[in-house]
């Protein structure tokens, strides 16, 4: 039977210990805290699943496959996971990035339509649209629980057989085996999906450039009107922002989506900064003007493991020894397809495509929006 280490348990690495382990590898997961922890960058309450990636159609593909995996999940689980309550993208100029993700979702046969500025505010009460050319609607978009969705993969994972350790992690003979606190693990593959302490623990070895970056993220207060469903997702590219409506109780989430200043996972102040409320109630006047004023109801400060180009790091540093991080703010929801990439990578079946080496990356965050980089 092959082995496998897979060092942590956020949504990558749970969902890759669980499809490995269900196709007949013996799996060991190695986690420091637990599954869902406040500081995995998996933490958040919530995360949107969309497939509008500008002109990228490989990360627009996969997010629809993941659609149906996660929908898989809860069938298995008898759990929702997913709201499928559609999700909308503002666009602010004809050409932009939602017009180029329109054509390629409509090149993968991915559901969409384009809205004039008044059909989108018939769908979304209150909304300004005096700033906007049109609206891309992805009608099959919405959004993931996302601690919820980690804590549930897993606990698949360990029904399937996983075996969890309890431990910090560190590298040992050259990256080919895991010491965990003191016990060294090996296995014919060793997998460090670490997250936010993978430039920690590879960066200086292996040249791994990630940036860890602090999100501050605001629920507000709506009225019920705003609950979802029928209030969609939304993104807003040009103003780098984006947010939905009030889902399971927790508020109208509104978050600035601009990368964050450098942040420490382990010992980082896990408080929202005034500043950080400032700009999202900016967006809210802009986007959302009935909602000046809403009180904020639930706060949390999450985190990205930031590339500089927004792609990921999928790269072997040594004979069985795999690298897969640098989520970029966009890779919560392509979880279930991404395992399914790797396990065939670590099967032998097809190679890493190129963009996800180490190799050195030019600033362009646009896969995610706009953010403080080059528009794509």
């Amino acid at each position: 039977m092959r082995s496998v280490v897979v060092v942590g348990a956020g949504i990558w690495g749970s969902s890759l210990a669980l499809r490995l382990a269900e196709t007949g590898w013996r799996v060991t997961l190695v986690e420091q805290y637990t599954p869902g922890h406040v500081r995995q960058s998996s933490a958040g309450e919530t995360r949107l699943l969309r497939c509008g990636h500008g002109s990228d159609d490989w990360y627009a593909g996969m997010a629809w496959r993941a659609r149906e995996g996660w929908r898989r999940l809860e069938e298995r689980t008898g759990e929702e996971l997913f709201c499928e309550s559609g999700l909308m993208w503002f666009a602010h100029r004809e050409d932009g990035p939602e017009r180029r993700s329109a054509r390629v979702l409509d090149a993968l046969g991915v559901p969409h339509a384009l809205l004039d500025p008044d059909e989108a505010a018939r769908r979304f009460p209150g909304l300004g649209t005096d700033d906007l050319a049109f609206a891309l609607w992805e009608p099959h978009a919405g959004v993931l629980r996302a601690r919820r969705a980690t804590q549930v993969t897993a606990r698949l994972a360990l029904d399937a057989g996983v075996r969890l350790v309890r431990a910090r992690a560190l590298p040992y003979g050259g990256g080919t085996g895991v010491v965990a606190d003191g016990e060294v693990l090996t296995a014919d593959r060793v997998v460090w999906a670490c997250g936010a302490w993978l430039p920690e623990v590879f960066g200086a070895e292996f040249g791994v450039e990630v940036e860890v970056t602090r999100q501050d993220t605001f629920h507000f207060g709506v009225p019920s009107a705003w609950a979802t469903p029928p209030v969609p997702a939304f993104c807003d590219y040009e103003m780098a922002a984006y947010g939905h409506g009030d889902l399971d109780g927790t508020g109208m989430k509104v978050t600035d989506d601009a990368e964050g200043e450098p942040y420490d996972p382990e010992s980082g102040d896990r408080r929202v900064t005034e500043g950080a409320e400032r700009a999202a109630r900016a967006h809210l006047a802009r986007r959302f003007p009935s909602l000046v004023g809403a009180p904020v109801v639930f706060s949390q400060v999450c985190q990205y493991t930031l590339t500089r180009d927004s792609e990921w790091i999928v790269a072997e540093v040594a004979d069985g020894v795999w690298l897969l991080g640098g989520d970029s703010g966009h890779g919560f929801k392509h979880a279930p397809a991404l395992a399914d990439y790797v396990a065939g990578i670590l099967d032998g079946r097809w190679a890493p495509e190129a963009r996800f080496g180490l190799h050195e990356r030019r600033p362009a965050h646009g896969l995610r929006t706009s953010g403080r980089s080059a528009a794509f």
